[in-house]
């Protein structure tokens, strides 16, 4: 007798510690929303684009700090020169005196040289360019965000698909197990000659179409399941056990500001980003101020008095420096300017009328989700009194074929709608909960759903 006490207390314990060990190993919805927040692809590659968007905005403010090149160059070359005027672009200038006559001998030559270039006052065009940066790491980031809302909605979405494929298996296999109880009632009854032969027959195929039932829904559930895992961008994911879904309903809420939706956030940032262009193209018809210093050293094979001695243009014989102010002022840029700053106009309105868009479909979308919410708690207000009567009406019909009182055919018809009011309450709640994300969806803020779940 200990014997089997202990063994009962072993079973006990072990089952107690796997079904521990499968709870803790459940897949909840904040670890599944963490879980594609950091691994999915789509989304890693958008905060690394805002990261880039932030470098940008250091490059454009360090366009303030000088540029600083030095230079030393040895050349060998012949040194004959001529006075007047040449357009350098396609020509690689030589210097000095013109030489009395035409002489291909080459000499050695050597320069080193410091420039500095510095431009403190650019009357506004380095500060719109920093502020166009500024605005392209702003609608970088509402992208981002906007792109994880989205993906955050899907998640969700698809962990209450998975929630509910595994308990309309539930479901399915209960019915398999009622269906296969009552075939052997139904086959006791038949040997006692109570029940005719035809009934097994009937019950028979009863069983297959519960089975292949519960081959359906495993069916839906795996496909789910791998949609999921895309989701969240992993293969090695735990199974989701959260009952909440199929216990309570969520209570009404306040609606948030829809402008706060991030799409909405997304236009607006593309809106200032194309204004901050804009003035960017403005004021490239500013004049720039440019301070400039030269220090410089030369050497020449050939001396002062013309003598060539071409070893001595290896040393730096001359030493120079200079300090300078430029301003530049594009005179005919203005004209270049004008078509581009109309182009960006039409674009600011463009994207403007988009947004017009989204606030229309964001508020059509709102008036069908109060509209989807409502009929959803309503229809989850009716399932369980509904459940309630096809259980009563099975457990009564079931008595009453027992007895002989009624046929098979009004037996299965009751366990067919038992059946389906078990799916339909489970479809019913996930339903009322679906709406209620679709509402705080459009509202544009997903922490008023998960507040209630948690």
């Amino acid at each position: 007798m200990k014997k089997y006490v202990y063994l009962y207390l072993l079973i006990t314990l072990t089952y107690s510690a796997v079904c521990q060990e499968q709870s803790e190993r459940a897949l909840s919805l904040k670890d599944a929303l963490q879980l594609a927040e950091q691994q999915y692809p789509l989304l890693k590659s958008k905060q690394l684009e805002v990261k880039a968007a932030g470098q940008n905005v250091s490059a454009a403010k360090r366009t303030l700090l000088p540029s600083l090149d030095a230079s030393y160059q040895v050349n060998f070359a012949t040194y004959n020169n001529i006075t007047g005027m040449a357009y350098s672009q396609t020509l690689v200038p030589i210097s000095g005196p013109p030489s009395a006559e035409n002489v291909m001998d080459g000499v050695f030559g050597t320069a080193t040289g410091l420039l500095l270039n510095w431009q403190p006052i650019t009357f506004g065009q380095r500060s719109a360019q920093i502020d166009f940066a500024k605005r392209e790491l702003q609608t970088g980031s509402a992208d981002a965000a906007n792109e994880l809302f989205q993906h955050k909605v899907k998640v969700i979405n698809a962990y209450l698909d998975w929630l509910t494929a595994i308990e309309l298996q539930k479901v399915y296999e209960e019915n398999l197990q009622r269906t296969e109880t009552n075939l052997r009632l139904i086959n006791s009854l038949v040997n006692s000659g109570i029940r005719p032969g035809v009934d097994t027959a009937v019950f028979k195929a009863e069983v297959s179409k519960a089975k292949v039932d519960v081959f359906n829904s495993k069916k839906r559930q795996e496909q789910i399941r791998i949609y999921f895992t895309q989701l969240l961008a992993t293969d090695d994911i735990a199974q989701p056990a959260d009952t909440t879904f199929f216990e309570k309903l969520p209570t009404a809420f306040d609606p948030n500001d829809m402008q706060l939706h991030p799409l909405l956030e997304l236009y607006r940032s593309t809106i200032e980003q194309s204004e901050a262009r804009k003035k960017v193209l403005s004021k490239t018809i500013m004049p720039t101020l440019g301070v400039w210093g030269a220090a410089f050293a030369r050497g020449s094979g050939i001396d002062y008095t013309g003598v060539v001695n071409s070893n001595a243009g290896l040393e730096l014989q001359r030493f120079n420096y200079g300090i300078g102010l430029q301003l530049s002022m594009p005179l005919l840029q203005s004209v270049k300017i004008r078509p581009q700053v109309v182009q960006q106009n039409f674009l600011i309105q463009a994207n403007q009328e988009r947004m017009s868009e989204v606030e229309l479909q964001l508020k059509k979308q709102n008036e069908e989700a109060d509209t989807a919410l409502k009929n959803a708690f309503a229809i989850a207000d009716e399932t369980p009194l509904l459940l309630q009567s096809a259980q009563f009406s099975f457990e009564s019909m079931q008595s009453r074929y027992q007895s002989g009182l009624t046929n098979i055919s009004d037996l299965l018809q009751a366990q067919y709608t038992l059946v389906k009011a078990e799916a339909d309450t489970k479809i019913a709640f996930v339903a009322v909960w679906k709406a209620f994300l679709f509402k705080t969806a459009v509202n544009g803020n997903l922490n008023t759903f998960l507040n209630q779940v948690n």
